[in-house]
């Protein structure tokens, strides 16, 4: 008997089909153990030696495990064809080691490309011994990403309260997106004109010519700077008549672009289907993995985590007849293309992300995929077959039409396509529209010296753009380029970056949130060096030359980790105030840009506009540092206490209201002043000013649906009123009072509790109301608790139940298969993500049964296993720093 231990169990299903019965297929479900989330996981002043811990729901894994290996021969383990394949197989096999499971068993990896009966045969008959060079490679890594991510983040919480962490990848991608918008905010636009006309030749189409030489000058792209120059310039063209002076053709070859790698996989699934990296890896694991086509499980595309631009023989043999039967011969070149792999970190995938099987046509297999999986395998297919097919050939022309006295020129230009070649099946997707848009124009056919008719002239104005903000495909590119970090890490580097609110995704773009320009701006004021693009392109140079066995991968530890720990140790004297002023002076243009034309500056000595406290007329605004994180405040602090939250003059950003604290007016009641405030929750409205016999202010949190622009006193006075008593319940006669609480509105009777959808309800509702809201709400909880679904999250990727979206008695959670997760506080259920929702329920499973809810056992219940590394071999970071 032999056993085969695979990553995730719908691979086990298929690969246990090819196999038949004297195999046992199982899954190991990815990672079996990890460096535990706490100091000490990796020891350098132990020479690095790292302690594992199996997770608790890994142990499950393990045993089946066990249990197969008893009376097995051979062991093969046949984990994914990568660095993080070749460490789960390590991993693997080093826990069943210290089971003592081992004994007489021979231990072989295997590694297939593609879940296909033929590949995964193949595989078995081409056994090896686990490559020491490529886990010494992932240990390397994980242990670099752990001393960063334990180390510097701590630094951050010390000196920048409110900072989420920080990684060795993710703090280099943040630092790219800051820069991008730092660059936007310093661009200063610069108008320029052109002038068009309409023209057509006797018995042909009309077609556009733009002016390019005047008073035969030749005009550069500022030559007409303003609408007058641009006005004369088309009195100049319109006094005139044309004809053609010159008709200049070339044609061009384009070539196709090569199959996918997992980057440009990536990059074209965001511009062509709007796939974020995430999506489109999950949709092509499960292509990978194997789809059901009329009752056989067969892997549609070979792996998805590869540098390769290559393809095997059989492949460019299939896909050679492909073309050949279905586009004809003018589509297939006399030789097969070939191309090379110029990626600085190569994965060790052998071959390019490709369909399995060419001859599986999209439209052929469409019914049996989902909508995502149709989408990429029809993207895959077409890119493949494409980067086969023949060159396509462009005549592109160029149309000069002069005046009579030479002194004004117009040129036309424009391109057609005299054979589609690769262009008949695919064309690559573009970032971003190139501003000459007239490439692509049709001409018609004119000739030297023919008259043509002048129609409208047309001056316009234009104005120069800042250089656009990142799009996942153009990140993930210039990731690539820089050589930093790996493209199978990408989609998990950018969604981390979401999930601290460090950047937002707006409208494709990535937006960078002011917490994030935050951490970027102390990380390269104290941390410079380890932020720096070629550092960390350098350090993974060096992983790379540890899986190649080039260098000592200890060697490269000692190195990082000495003068990592001597920047770190730097920073122990740092004062708040010498982070505050580093960043004060970094994130002053953004925080505090220069007035525009006519804006009043202070009269304070050094002291624009932009920075003057709108409060008190004179402190000067600066960024400060509270429990909760960095804020802007007045220098004349405790005298004037205005703050506001982090943004751009207190506009937008994160959510801000952009209103100033300020007074509303007096309380008629009481004569106490009625103020409008920002707190670190969201703005709110109190009641008087000063604090005695130690009671605060009357406070009421401004609800969401609560504008606080428009807020005035009449409103406040009514939400400091509540809670109010809306009348005796008539059968119990116990009093109806309706609130705000931490979730929003909502009426109380006793200690029953019903939510209400708005804060008018809860201003305006009366009894009656009142009373049929509560019964509702009493019957939906006999039925179900008091839960209610707001929707549907979608399928669990790991069982495919489904993950629902509920509101019950204390918010907002996430259920899934019996396990329920509360929200975080300040996560707005509408916005909750599926991966997300998959991490609560993944950190609320880790805690084990609610209280009163475990079931009684015989048997003890298992701890986490944890082993120490020896030297040669250790261990994990407990955070991926990627």
């Amino acid at each position: 008997m032999n056993v085969v231990v695979v990553e995730s169990p719908a691979k086990a299903r298929t690969i246990g089909k090819y196999l038949g019965p004297d195999y046992t297929v199982v899954a190991s479900y990815g990672h079996v153990r990890d460096l535990p989330p706490k100091d000490g996981s990796v020891r350098p002043d132990d020479d690095f030696a790292m302690s594992w811990q199996v997770a608790e729901k890994s142990d499950k894994h393990l045993d089946a495990i066990v249990s197969a290996l008893r009376g097995a021969d051979a062991l093969y383990l046949a984990t994914d064809p990568d660095r993080e394949g070749e460490a789960i197989s390590w991993h693997v096999r080093e826990e069943l080691a210290q089971r003592k499971v081992l004994d007489n068993v021979d231990v072989k990896r295997v590694v297939f490309h593609s879940v296909t009966k033929a590949a995964v045969l193949d595989a078995m008959q081409h056994p090896r011994d686990l490559n020491h060079e490529l886990v010494e490679a992932y240990l390397a890594r994980r242990a670099l990403d752990y001393l960063v991510g334990f180390t510097l983040s701590p630094v951050l919480w010390r000196k920048l309260p409110g900072s989420k962490s920080a990684g060795r990848v993710q703090s280099v991608a943040l630092r790219l997106i800051c820069e991008r918008e730092a660059e936007i905010e310093a661009f200063r636009p610069r108008e320029y004109w052109t002038v068009e006309a309409d023209f057509r030749a006797a018995g042909s189409s009309p077609f556009v010519g733009r002016l390019t030489h005047l008073d035969g000058e030749k005009l550069d792209k500022f030559a007409l700077a303003d609408e007058d120059a641009a006005k004369r310039a088309a009195d100049a063209v319109a006094a005139r008549d044309f004809a053609v002076r010159s008709v200049e053709r070339k044609r061009v070859q384009r070539k196709p672009q090569p199959p996918f790698t997992t980057s440009s996989l990536q990059q074209e699934a965001s511009r062509k289907l709007g796939f974020g990296a995430s999506r489109t890896m999950r949709t092509a694991q499960q292509l990978y993995e194997g789809v059901d086509l009329g009752g056989e499980r067969v892997g549609l595309i070979t792996y998805m985590r590869t540098d390769s631009v290559t393809l095997d023989g059989k492949a460019l043999g299939a896909c050679r007849r492909l073309i050949g039967e279905d586009y004809g011969a003018p589509y297939l070149p006399d030789e097969a293309r070939v191309y090379k792999t110029k990626s600085k970190n190569a994965q060790e995938a052998h071959e390019a992300v490709r369909p399995t099987d060419l001859f599986r046509r999209p439209a052929e297999i469409s019914g049996y995929l989902d909508a995502d999986q149709r989408k990429l395998y029809e993207l895959i297919w077409r890119r493949t077959v494409a980067s086969q097919m023949e060159n396509a050939a462009l005549d592109q022309v160029a149309v000069d039409l002069a005046a009579g006295d030479g002194r004004v020129v117009m040129r036309a230009n424009g391109s057609v396509v005299a054979f589609d070649g690769f262009l008949k099946i695919y064309e690559e997707g573009r970032d971003d529209t190139p501003e000459n848009g007239d490439a692509d124009a049709r001409l018609p056919n004119v000739s030297e010296g023919q008259a043509v008719d002048r129609g409208e002239v047309r001056p316009e104005q234009h104005f120069t753009q800042p250089p656009p903000r990142y799009t996942e495909a153009s990140l993930v590119k210039r990731l690539e380029e820089l050589g930093i970090g790996r493209p199978s890490t990408y989609a998990s580097i950018i969604q981390v970056l979401q999930d601290r609110d460090y950047v937002e995704l707006e409208k494709r773009r990535f937006v960078p949130e002011d917490r994030g320009r935050v951490v970027t701006a102390f990380l390269s004021n104290f941390f410079a060096h380890y932020v720096e693009y070629t550092f960390t392109a350098d350090l993974e140079a060096l992983l790379d030359d540890i899986s190649a066995g080039r260098v000592d991968w200890k060697t490269v530890l000692r190195d990082f980790w000495a003068a990592f720990k001597r920047a770190v140790d730097g920073t122990k004297d740092l004062k708040i105030a010498d982070v505050l002023d580093a960043l004060d002076e970094d994130l002053g243009p953004h925080f505090f840009p220069e007035p525009v034309e006519g804006e009043a500056a202070s009269a304070a000595e050094g002291i624009h506009g932009a920075r003057t406290c709108p409060n008190c007329g004179d402190g000067r605004l600066g960024l400060k540092l509270g429990k909760f994180g960095a804020f802007i405040g007045c220098s004349n602090y405790p005298e004037c206490r205005y703050t506001r939250k982090l943004a751009v003059n207190g506009n937008g950003a994160n959510g801000d209201d952009g209103v100033a604290d300020k007074q509303l007016g007096v309380d008629p009641a009481t004569d106490l002043p009625v103020h409008l405030k920002r707190g670190p929750y969201g703005p709110y409205v109190q009641l008087g000013d000063v604090v005695e016999k130690g009671e605060k202010p009357k406070r009421v949190s401004l609800p969401k649906d609560i504008d606080a622009a428009t807020m005035a006193l009449e409103f406040a006075l009514k939400l400091l009123a509540l809670p109010r008593d809306v009348g005796a319940h008539p059968e119990t006669g116990d009093m109806i009072t309706a609130g705000i609480g931490r979730y929003g509105p909502y009426l109380r009777l006793g200690s029953s509790y019903a939510s209400l959808q708005s804060t008018d309800d809860v201003l305006n509702i009366g009894l009656n109301h009142a009373v049929t809201i509560l019964a509702e709400a009493k019957t939906a909880k006999g039925k179900r608790g008091g839960a209610t679904a707001l929707r549907e999250m979608g399928d669990h990727p790991d069982d495919g139940k489904p993950v629902r979206l509920m509101s019950g008695r204390y918010g907002p959670y996430v259920s899934h298969a019996s396990v329920n997760a509360s929200l975080p506080k300040d996560r707005d259920p509408e916005q909750l993500t599926m991966d997300e929702a998959v991490a609560l329920l993944a950190a609320r499973r880790a805690k084990g049964p609610a209280r009163g809810k475990r079931k009684a056992t015989k048997k003890t219940s298992k701890k986490p296993r944890a082993s120490a590394g020896s030297g040669k071999q250790p261990a994990a970071s407990a955070s991926t720093g990627d």
